[in-house]
């Protein structure tokens, strides 16, 4: 079906997490997300522009996809007559970069457009795999080793089905021996989120004693290449995870061997068309993937949610419950995890919660509505 975007609200957002989540750049402890609603035909769509408050990640900010959504994404969907949400990306593809400003309002034109179909957002982007998603954890670096392995053990007992920690540094080999000692069978995984360079190769190469189920992204940024002879190097799975930001990145590195599993963001890769792509190299090579988190509020964790329903989408992935971030989300119900470690998958129109508008008017911060 045909569609059109006749008006889009912006609305900048700031909401404290319930504790404090740190990775090898930095130490948050609330975010500010810009949430994207488009609208046309009456009904409205959402999405989530997922990049951090600095451009520590990648080179997008709160700010900056503030102004990229507003004066160039904006002004060329407005009134532009869609024939499929898929085609959305593409009339903002010349923008350079700003996957994330651009995947937010390219997310909000999906779920747009399954509700004018009446449609649940899984179904529309041709998922459906499975009706629960298996769910891990990701924990950031802790003040202590004690503290790390009480948050394991909690995370374990709420019924998690793997655990991610985050390394760097300094805070690596040691730390993960000491959660292996006390938790021999888990399933565990490493993000070093850059914070190693090919001068590690032999400190990394420590890590295969572990039994990691993967070490992501251990190298730049912007790297595939180099991680080619640390894959060789490594019995542990590397996954690429910031360096991956379209189907084409996808296929190059699978094709090099630079990685044996890939992890897929939303907004990373521009939104809901690009990520399926990216699904589809990845399930014809034998690359399983599993779903990144950007400590989204609940819009974006539904959007994964329904991403995670593709069926390559094999490994338990960061999508886990609203609570362990907000004490209150912006959707109602919150997001919930199941006692086996997983989220049933909901089947109203659209991502398939409720947004909290009184909530949502509290916490907002700045909003535009453009015309």
């Amino acid at each position: 079906m045909s569609f059109r975007i006749d008006q889009i609200t912006l609305r900048h957002i700031r909401m404290p997490l319930v504790h404090f989540f740190e990775t090898s750049f930095g130490r948050t402890y609330e975010r500010a997300m810009i949430l994207v609603e488009v609208s046309g035909g009456g009904i409205s769509g959402w999405g989530e522009a997922t990049c951090g408050e600095n451009p520590f990640y990648n080179e997008e900010w709160t700010d900056s996809a503030w102004l990229i959504l507003r004066d160039y994404v904006a002004p060329r969907v407005l009134h532009h007559e869609f024939g499929a949400a898929g085609e959305v990306g593409a009339r903002t593809a010349h923008i350079r970069g700003h996957n994330m400003a651009r995947g937010g309002l390219e997310a909000a034109a999906w779920d747009l457009e399954a509700r004018l179909l009446g449609k649940p957002l899984y179904q529309h982007i041709g998922g459906g795999a499975r009706r629960e998603i298996p769910c891990g954890v990701s924990i950031g670096i802790q003040d202590t080793v004690a503290q790390l392995l009480q948050k394991i053990e909690t995370e374990i007992k709420a019924g998690y089905q793997r655990i991610k920690m985050k390394i760097k540094p300094g805070w690596d080999i040691d730390v993960i021996k000491e959660v292996r000692k006390e938790f021999p069978s888990i399933k565990l995984m490493a993000d070093a989120n850059s914070a190693y360079t090919l001068k590690d190769i032999d400190h990394l190469r420590r890590l295969d004693e572990f039994y990691l189920m993967m070490i992501e992204q251990p190298l730049a940024h912007d790297e595939i290449i180099d991680h080619v002879p640390l894959q060789a190097a490594l019995q542990t799975p590397i996954c690429l995870d910031e360096c991956i930001r379209s189907s084409h990145q996808a296929g190059q590195a699978i094709r090099m061997k630079a990685c044996g599993i890939i992890n897929i963001k939303l907004g990373r890769v521009g939104g809901f068309a690009e990520a399926v792509k990216v699904h589809d190299v990845c399930q014809a090579n034998n690359i399983p993937v599993w779903c990144g988190g950007m400590l989204e509020a609940g819009i974006g964790r539904a959007h994964n949610i329904a991403m995670a329903t593709l069926p390559d989408f094999v490994l338990p992935g960061d999508v886990s419950a609203s609570k362990r971030y907000w004490s209150r989300d912006i959707i109602t119900p919150p997001v919930e995890v199941t006692g086996r470690g997983t989220i049933v998958v909901r089947d109203e129109p659209g991502f398939g919660y409720p947004i909290d508008m009184d909530f949502l008017k509290q916490i907002t911060v700045r909003e535009e509505t453009l015309r």
